[in-house]
């Protein structure tokens, strides 16, 4: 494995909650870095099929409509588009970090923001679906578990995720540098709006998105790929036209950027706000290796005599089945099993 790596952060825009319109852009953009020599390509939250901004302008029982278009247009990690992204990661030999809206096997209405790390060989190295949804979100998406909390090893380096602000939990982050991450994917939505502009205190996306970035860099010693979403004209032409009243707060609320910092915290590479496109940065992962040598937070600088920290990687899911036919057949297996002279007691 090289220590050098060509990274790609997307600063773009879905095909507002189109799957498969926005699935064939995302499949244009990782041909278009990967003829630009990117080994890994890192998407925004949610890129397919949006960011479900609507949560934050308008109240729920206004929303039913753009949640139920939401829910129809979320992916299954089963399903076609997500198939189709791991046979382009495969035959461009290239690594594919996609934000999601993910739908459920056991809900038509239960949805997760997730993001999927698909390999070089087109196979999902990790799945995981933000564990707590944030301030407004919490009206779209369901909360999701600890099974994502993995960092995937690849051959461009030890590769973690953590989704918006996922990046602000010391826990969550704490849980990837404990498994030697080098790069620190963390992928946003392109405007975060908290209060009304002319109130003043909004929320700055980029000040913030480097200042968790940073930290959570210099506390791993990892390079960090911030990848934010893009809001072209035509999603906030259709916000506007739903309700003009919040042209002001679509207008006046900070753009998230796109990014990329070292193992020091400091910026490096391409930096993308105000058009789309796609930033890169060269990363020479042994520079992950010097910084240790200062606070190895998941080594000698820490004590583990002290500090007890158990995390829990397990699946969720609503029900176990249990059916009368499998079981039927197991038992026949097992009486299929029995030698012919066997003294071994039966249930009646």
């Amino acid at each position: 494995m090289s220590s050098s790596v060509k990274v790609a952060a997307v600063h773009a825009a879905p095909v507002f909650l189109d799957r498969a319109a926005t699935t064939a852009k995302a499949i244009s953009i990782i041909r278009e870095a990967a003829a630009a020599g990117a080994q890994l390509i890192a998407f925004p939250e949610t890129y397919i099929p949006a960011f479900p901004v609507w949560a934050a302008l308008w109240a729920p029982i206004d929303n039913h409509d753009l949640f139920r278009r939401m829910a129809e247009q979320s992916v299954s990690p089963a399903g076609p588009e997500i198939a189709a992204l791991r046979r382009e990661a495969k035959t461009l030999g290239v690594i594919v970090s996609m934000g999601v809206s993910e739908s459920s096997p056991a809900s038509v209405g239960a949805i997760w923001n997730s993001n999927i790390l698909i390999g070089d060989d087109g196979e999902i190295l990790t799945h995981h679906r933000k564990l707590v949804p944030t301030f407004y979100e919490k009206l779209v998406w369901a909360s999701g578990d600890g099974a994502g909390l993995k960092v995937a090893a690849t051959r461009v380096g030890r590769v973690g995720n953590l989704i918006c602000g996922e990046n602000t939990n010391p826990l969550a982050r704490y849980t990837l540098m404990a498994q030697a991450e080098q790069i620190h994917i963390s992928s946003w939505p392109p405007m975060w709006p908290t209060r009304r502009p002319s109130e003043g205190g909004n929320f700055n996306n980029v000040a913030a998105n480097r200042i968790r970035a940073s930290a959570h860099s210099f506390e791993a010693k990892a390079f960090g790929i911030i990848t934010a979403g893009f809001m072209d004209a035509a999603m906030r032409d259709f916000l506007v036209a739903r309700d003009p009243s919040v042209v002001e707060v679509i207008d006046r609320t900070p753009r998230a950027a796109s990014f990329f910092v070292d193992p020091a915290g400091e910026t490096l590479g391409d930096m993308l706000q105000d058009q789309e496109g796609i930033a890169y940065a060269e990363f020479d992962l042994s520079r992950c290796i010097e910084p240790k040598q200062f606070h190895d937070v998941v080594g000698y600088y820490n004590r583990f005599d002290v500090f007890d920290f158990t995390v829990n990687r397990k699946r969720l899911k609503p029900a176990t089945f249990i059916d009368a036919d499998a079981s039927a057949a197991a038992s026949d297996a097992d009486d299929r099993e029995l030698p012919s002279d066997s003294t071994t007691p039966r249930a009646p």
